[in-house]
């Protein structure tokens, strides 16, 4: 059971039976992928996973086979065609799932259950195994069979009424965040917990993350607040610890981000913008000070970066040792230097869609070189490669289920 920390990732050696669909937890699942582990995406042409039907498409292709929301969550998996109204489909299943090191779903409760394949289904047949499961709102309770994604998270949450600027409607999050972010982290981590606990005791266990109280996490201070008898505010991109603490205009029309979390750096902004003067100036002495005037010293500061060009005032605040960064769009995203030094990005060929940019984890360990991810796997691209390896198949039975719609 040991892990193999080789350049194929820390994961090496570990399967994952991978039944997530949509967002969070294809996002799961694709951080294990390229930690090394095997993942076997379930699927089938009868209910297709909506991310397969999802814009953006490349012009000129059409099908399952052409969504690049898709394919950015799913690289370096392999995908297992497998029709599970069929009867057949449960055995086949939980023989898979004996050979697996971790089995995860991110269903409504109770449709693991209706194919014979909850936890305590599959612990039977594979007492080690660590079971993930992401319901919206729980396993059991009075909205336990309520649906939604993120969008609806976010509303139910409390996320989307602090998202935007004080005295004008909420915003949100501009994208499905709990899907992209808190969702998919958490069940990383419970994951992982659970991985060292199988390593250390030989049991698996089951990990369940419901995905609102996931996204609630990330507004500890407001829940803590409201528990007072608080009514939390919206900010904006204000924070407590740091002022100036912002989006600022510059003279080439884009943003960069300023942020001050002490004397020294805001001394060193004020050296940057050439106003030393605001140094000597009443409202703004001690941080204190600044931020009971910050309505004043944003306007103070956007006069001034207004004056520059982002490049000129980027190179000019990172000399100074202030923190800051530019607001970039998604174009300029795939050409930023911090990303590129990180080989955050990675060129991969898909069949279908061709030549296309992958996101990778953002981070790295010491000594291991990352592996170059796969592309995105076909509806079904690996179905006979796992039968005859994993369940020593033969071709014409093989051939039997594919024709009879169970391997479908």
């Amino acid at each position: 059971m040991g892990y193999d920390v080789t350049a194929s990732g820390p994961l090496s050696g570990h399967r994952v039976l991978d039944f997530c669909w949509i967002g969070a937890g294809a996002l799961v699942t694709k951080v294990l992928a390229e930690l090394g582990a095997e993942v076997i995406r379930v699927e089938s042409r009868m209910r297709p996973d909506n991310l397969r039907m999802a814009p953006p498409f490349r012009p000129g292709t059409e099908g399952l086979e052409a969504s690049g929301y898709f394919a950015s969550r799913n690289p370096g998996k392999k995908s297992f065609a497998l029709n599970m109204k069929k009867p057949q489909s449960r055995e086949i299943a939980l023989l898979l799932a004996e050979k697996a090191t971790i089995v995860s779903s991110n269903f409504r409760p109770g449709v693991m259950e209706r194919w014979g394949l909850s936890y305590e289904d599959v612990r039977q047949a594979n007492p080690e195994v660590v079971y993930l499961i992401m319901p919206m709102q729980g396993s059991d309770g009075p909205h336990s069979q309520f649906i939604g994604f993120g969008s609806t998270i976010a509303a139910l949450s409390g996320l989307v009424a602090l998202s935007g600027l004080p005295g004008r409607i909420p915003v949100g999050t501009g994208t499905h965040y709990p899907d992209h972010v808190p969702n998919p982290g958490h069940a990383l981590v419970g994951l992982l917990a659970a991985l060292f606990h199988r390593e250390r005791s030989g049991k698996g266990q089951l990990v369940e993350l419901s995905q609102l109280e996931s996204t609630v996490n990330v507004l500890g201070p407001a829940v803590l607040y409201s528990s007072v008898g608080g009514e939390p505010g919206v900010v904006g991109n204000r924070t407590l610890t740091a002022v100036p603490h912002g989006v600022f205009p510059t003279g080439d029309g884009a943003w960069i981000v300023i942020s001050c979390c002490s004397d020294d750096q805001w001394k060193a902004l004020t050296q940057a913008l050439d106003r030393s003067e605001w140094l000597e100036d009443n409202r703004f002495l001690t941080q204190p000070d600044r931020k009971r005037h910050e309505d004043a010293l944003e306007r103070e500061i956007a006069g001034e970066t207004r004056r520059l060009r982002s490049n000129v005032l980027l190179e000019a605040l990172n000399e100074s040792g202030v923190p800051s960064g530019r607001v970039n769009s998604s174009a300029e995203i795939l050409t930023d230097p911090r990303l590129e030094r990180r080989r955050f990005w990675q060129d991969v060929d898909h069949p279908v869609i061709g030549k296309m940019p992958m996101f990778r984890v953002p981070f790295e360990m010491d000594g291991l070189a990352r592996a170059d991810m796969d592309h995105p796997p076909l509806l079904g691209e690996h179905t006979w490669e796992i039968a005859s390896s994993l369940l020593d198949m033969e071709r014409s039975e093989f051939e039997r289920l594919v024709a009879e719609e169970v391997l479908y």
